[in-house]
């Protein structure tokens, strides 16, 4: 291959299909946590219906099963940081990774919310029969636009891309998956931690369909979200520095069922709020701009 040939495609077959033992044993992590949660969703649903299974495992509840399914998709979110920071960290990215990296988060971000949220809140079996027709389509609206967000990142993070035409790796473009899976997961975590009874939990399915859509959308929008990438985890601090962090997460993990919750809405709306400063910004440029090419024609006049 000529200089120019590399240049332009720096990754040749050997290169491209490299697996990297550390990186991505954290994806495989990664993909059995989501096929783990999507198992005990099946359960759950399965506990509810009543029926055999329910009788063969009278020790088993439904609320006990949901609640795992979450922490099982929230150890997918912690698994999927890792393995992109170890590559990077290493210089150990290939093509191989981020194509494996996508696959399993179809599955943990992607599957298990969807199923989670259609099992759990919007097919109950007695109320808002209605429901259920819609419900299997706003969890596959979810899993659509969620699959198409990883096909898009996957495409303008591709290191074959002329570096003009690639994007900047500073930011993601529309809300990742794992941090649309963890708003849906951690809500759910929250709703079963207010100890609600029955009726009282369905009730939310009046509500949860809007916040799919509202994820699904911000998904494939062109909405920018920090990505961390940039963030030096070897930063030297204070010690005072030190033990306030730690405090402040000793906290959060007393509070966790609630503050998790929280942390992904605060996330969703970093970016709303950023976004429309950006709009706002760009839009007082526009005035500031016709406003002086005025002033230039009546100079010239």
């Amino acid at each position: 291959m000529s200089d120019l040939e590399q240049r332009e495609n720096p990754y040749n077959v050997t290169q491209a299909s490299r697996i990297y033992f550390l990186p991505n044993l954290m994806t495989a992590g990664n993909l059995f946590c989501g096929f783990i949660a999507v198992i005990k969703c099946i359960q759950a649903r399965l506990i509810t219906d009543g029926g055999e299974y329910a009788v063969s495992h009278p020790a088993l509840t439904s609320i006990e099963l949901y609640t795992q399914a979450v922490w099982f998709i929230l150890a997918a979110v912690v698994f999927d940081s890792l393995d992109g920071r170890l590559a990077r960290m290493g210089g150990r990215t290939s093509l191989f990774g981020a194509e494996f990296d996508s696959l399993a988060d179809v599955v943990s971000f992607g599957m298990a919310p969807a199923l989670m949220a259609f099992f759990l809140i919007l097919a109950p079996r007695e109320d808002y029969q209605w429901f259920r027709e819609l419900g299997w389509l706003i969890a596959f609206v979810y899993l659509l636009c969620g699959a198409v967000r990883l096909a898009r990142f996957n495409v303008i993070t591709n290191p074959l891309l002329h570096r003009a035409e690639a994007e900047s790796h500073k930011d993601f473009i529309g809300l990742p998956i794992p941090a649309a899976a963890g708003t849906l997961a951690s809500l759910v975590l929250l709703l079963l931690n207010l100890e609600l009874n029955a009726r009282e939990l369905r009730q939310w399915a009046l509500a949860l369909p809007f916040i799919l859509i509202l994820v699904s959308f911000l998904m494939v929008s062109s909405i920018r979200y920090p990505s961390f990438k940039q963030v030096n985890w070897e930063t030297k601090t204070r010690f005072r520095t030190f033990v306030l962090v730690f405090i402040g997460v000793a906290l959060l993990w007393r509070l966790r069922e609630v503050a998790i919750f929280f942390i992904f809405l605060g996330y969703i709306a970093y970016g709303l709020f950023a976004h429309y400063r950006r709009v706002a910004r760009q839009a007082q440029m526009r005035v500031l701009r016709r406003k002086v090419v005025k002033m230039k024609q009546g100079d010239s006049e």
